[in-house]
């Protein structure tokens, strides 16, 4: 008897404990666990380090100089500059086209991120680099607002002909709280980055390269226009080939125009 007491015991103890291991696991399983947070900052910052890449800057010249006539130039407006030394007002560059060096106010010059956020230039110097012989449509630039503080406005280069006296056309950037910029309200961008990513599809026509730097970027050929021979609507034949660039109609109703007014003495070339 006193054995199977000793035994029942055991087994008495030996659940209590088991309940015990059971009720800790529980425990344990039901308080909360800290997993390392995620933000959203973070993620923003990662996606666009990887878009923009490595950011590089660079001076560019704003001006030719010197400005005097009858004077070889030291530096041209466009190009890269190497400064030499920064006095504050006032740098010493070396031009990347001549080699020679300039002691220059440093309005004179501009820095620019990614070869297109440009800082430090006004509108009309934005138009004046745009319009430089080797940027063709679609050639663009980002700039610091003149007029809105914490803004920015989007130059853009589209050339529709030789009558057309201002081909730069802008668009101000806008600023949010939240340091996303916008160009419509309705659709916003984390940074400047996407925003050109977006609009490289196109605004007044697509943004295809950032404004021409001498000395950082290869020269661009300029396109040449090809213009068609001109066509003397007398010498046009009835019998000609259907390689003909007039139709049959078309060469029919300017006969009878012909013979109508009896021009024998005017000229019909265009």
């Amino acid at each position: 008897m006193n054995s199977k007491c000793v035994v029942f015991n055991a087994f008495c103890t030996s659940c209590h404990k088991r309940k015990i291991s059971l009720f800790s696991s529980l425990r344990e399983a039901s308080k909360p666990r800290s997993f390392p947070r995620l933000h959203a900052q973070n993620i923003n910052d990662a996606c666009i380090s990887s878009l923009a890449g490595q950011q590089e800057s660079v001076i560019v010249s704003l001006y030719d100089y010197p400005s005097f006539e009858c004077t070889e130039l030291t530096m041209h407006m466009g190009e890269r500059l190497t400064v030499v030394s920064d006095d504050g007002d006032f740098v010493m560059v070396r031009s990347t086209t001549t080699g020679r060096e300039s002691y220059v106010p440093t309005n004179y010059t501009a820095k620019v991120t990614d070869k297109w956020l440009y800082t430090g230039i006004s509108r009309c110097k934005a138009e004046e680099l745009l319009r430089h012989p080797s940027n063709q449509t679609g050639a663009f630039l980002i700039r610091e607002s003149e007029t809105n503080r914490d803004s920015y406005s989007l130059s853009i280069l589209r050339r529709t002909g030789s009558s057309d006296l201002n081909p730069v056309k802008h668009y101000r950037i806008s600023q949010l709280e939240n340091s996303w910029v916008y160009i419509s309200p309705g659709l916003t961008f984390p940074s400047l980055h996407y925003l050109v990513q977006h609009y490289s599809d196109g605004l007044c026509c697509r943004l295809t390269v950032p404004c021409f730097i001498q000395g950082l970027d290869e020269p661009r050929p300029v396109p040449t226009t090809v213009r068609r021979p001109t066509i003397n609507w007398r010498e046009i034949s009835r019998t000609e080939s259907d390689n003909s660039l007039v139709s049959d109609g078309l060469r029919e109703a300017i006969s009878s125009y012909l013979q109508l007014t009896e021009c024998k003495d005017h000229s019909w070339d265009t």
